[in-house]
């Protein structure tokens, strides 16, 4: 004969089951209606821009200041997962991916012309259709060239620029340039050139090359990184980005004039051990904007990844002592 449970487990097991579904009809609410948010947290976007669809992160209150995050190669804004919320608490924040990087799309190249004057033409339409027509850049690696772009588009919509190992300068080039230029030269004579930069090995030394702290970095990020180059299409993207790098390198002195022009407040938080974009490069900026505030940092290409709170603590001093 089965034996029925004492009263008081009865009621027990009742009013747990209360609580069960009433958390059950509270989850599937949270799903159904837009919950507020505090100031810090980040949300996710993608829209379509000139029919790519085009991904961001935003955090921060839309009637603050806001700071572009132009992410690097090979990553995307995710990059900027840790600085974002330390930010966003003074500063409205939007960082995007470029497409063929991160949640963005990746059109095939005979669709869409993958050079850094059609990244930065992209972004600049992102800007217009979130109606930002003022702001800060903060540039990475490939954000320079985009970022640039976008200065000189449009200077008067530029309030500072914060720069983190993102070269305008021929002193900022390191040792593996030379073999760049070669490929450069001659894309079909040196598919080597290609390999190695894709390579499991090269995206993980991105990181960890130079750097004291290397357990400061999660090994998720190159394995990301690297799972995404390895999609297919990647190779043909990154190979015509890699080949329109040249107009970069040639357009450093007109970059260099818009510096002298306009003067621009400068911050540069500069992972001096980067072996890719070295610390000559980040001096450099104060050979056109005396007024530059520059940090050499102890750290890597990635500097942001080893010295977090150091970078936006640098950032908040200098934004707070330029405001808009």
């Amino acid at each position: 004969m089965m034996c029925r449970p004492p009263i008081r487990l009865k009621h027990r097991i009742a009013r747990l089951a209360a609580v069960a579904a009433l958390s059950s009809g509270l989850a599937s609410a949270a799903w159904a209606a837009p919950q507020p948010s505090t100031h810090s947290t980040t949300t996710y976007h993608k829209v379509q821009i000139d029919g790519v669809g085009v991904y961001y992160r935003e955090a921060g209150p839309k009637d603050a200041p806001t700071i572009i995050l132009l992410h690097g190669f090979p990553t995307s804004s995710r990059q900027y997962e840790a600085l974002i919320p330390l930010l966003a608490t003074r500063y409205h924040i939007i960082a995007p991916d470029y497409p063929g990087f991160g949640q963005s799309d990746a059109p095939d190249p005979s669709l869409f012309p993958y050079t850094f004057d059609h990244l930065a033409t992209v972004m600049d339409d992102l800007l217009v259709r979130l109606k930002i027509d003022r702001y800060s850049l903060y540039i990475h690696d490939y954000g320079a060239p985009v970022g640039f772009r976008l200065m000189l588009a449009h200077p008067e919509r530029l309030h500072a620029l914060i720069t983190q190992n993102g070269n305008a300068y021929h002193e900022g080039l390191g040792k593996k340039w030379p073999g760049i230029a070669r490929f450069w030269a001659d894309p079909k004579a040196h598919p080597e050139i290609v390999d190695t930069f894709l390579s499991f090995e090269t995206t993980m030394q991105r990181h960890i090359a130079g750097s004291g702290h290397p357990q400061r970095y999660d090994p998720q990020a190159w394995l990301d990184e690297y799972a995404h180059l390895s999609k297919p299409g990647q190779r043909a993207i990154q190979s015509a980005l890699l080949y329109d790098y040249r107009t970069n390198v040639a357009a450093y002195p007109q970059w260099q004039a818009w510096l002298r022009d306009h003067q621009p407040p400068i911050l540069v938080v500069w992972g001096a051990n980067d072996p890719s974009f070295i610390a000559a490069g980040g001096a450099a900026f104060r050979m056109d904007v005396p007024d530059a505030e520059i940090h050499l940092l102890d750290a890597g290409h990635f500097a942001l990844d080893e010295k977090t709170d150091d970078i936006a603590g640098l950032i908040l001093d200098f934004m707070a002592r330029h405001p808009d």
